[in-house]
């Protein structure tokens, strides 16, 4: 009875100690199971369940031990009673601590993979990026080019047009010539009327040869205007 009863704090002391690792290891399986990552972060974590794994592993040996030690059977048979449901729960404890470490790895690989396609996606768009202004600037060369050949086209037509209104002025004052020589031969037929007014069949002759040189040279110039083919 001495024994039991002063193996009675100990023995309370161990069961406390057992819950409060008891607790202190769920709440660092749930800090797993919620870690973002790094792998850095969780093998933090996983050093940190371990010692606590050890220390209530000790503590339960040692409720154990203090139980066999018992000298009433019914006392010793609640305290072995009592250390298989410690068992049990850190049993069950590290069955959870392993299924924490499971999912905190596959949400951080997973969460890798993210980033390694996002940077994928960046690359991707960098050099879309690049195609495009590759592109764009082949189409702003392209219409400078065909500007270019538009201008050249519109300067070569302006370089006829002056070339035809040159040929047209030449064609001007070649005929205003004409017309100059064309009205010196008619002042000469009229001299010669007059001077031969009275002289009436020279008259008439002389009329007739001025009148036919004028006609002659009319039509000369018309043919030329109109029918410079023939």
């Amino acid at each position: 009875m001495a024994a039991a009863a002063g193996g009675c704090v100990p023995v309370r002391v161990c069961h406390q100690e057992i819950v409060k690792f008891d607790l202190e290891i769920k709440a660092a399986v749930q800090d797993i199971r919620d870690c973002p990552g790094p792998l850095s972060a969780l093998t933090e974590l996983n050093a940190a369940v371990k010692e606590k794994f050890r220390h209530l592993r000790g503590r339960i040996q040692e409720l154990e031990q203090m139980a066999r030690e018992q000298d009433k059977e019914s006392e010793k048979q609640a305290l072995l009673q009592e250390v298989e449901n410690h068992k049990k729960q850190m049993l069950s404890n590290q069955a959870a601590w392993r299924k924490a470490n499971l999912a905190c790895k596959l949400a951080i690989d997973n969460s890798e993979k993210d980033q390694l396609l996002q940077g994928r996606d960046s690359l991707r768009q960098r050099k879309t990026t690049k195609e495009s202004l590759a592109e764009s600037a082949s189409n702003i060369t392209e219409s400078l080019m065909s500007i270019s050949r538009m201008m050249s086209q519109q300067v070569q037509q302006s370089e006829e047009t002056v070339q035809t209104l040159a040929n047209s002025s030449r064609t001007i004052l070649e005929a205003n010539e004409e017309f100059k020589s064309m009205s010196g031969t008619i002042q000469l037929g009229r001299k010669l009327i007059t001077k031969y007014n009275r002289r009436e069949l020279t008259d008439k002759l002389l009329i007739f040869l001025a009148l036919a040189l004028f006609l002659a040279t009319v039509l000369y110039i018309l043919k030329k205007r109109l029918f410079p083919f023939l």
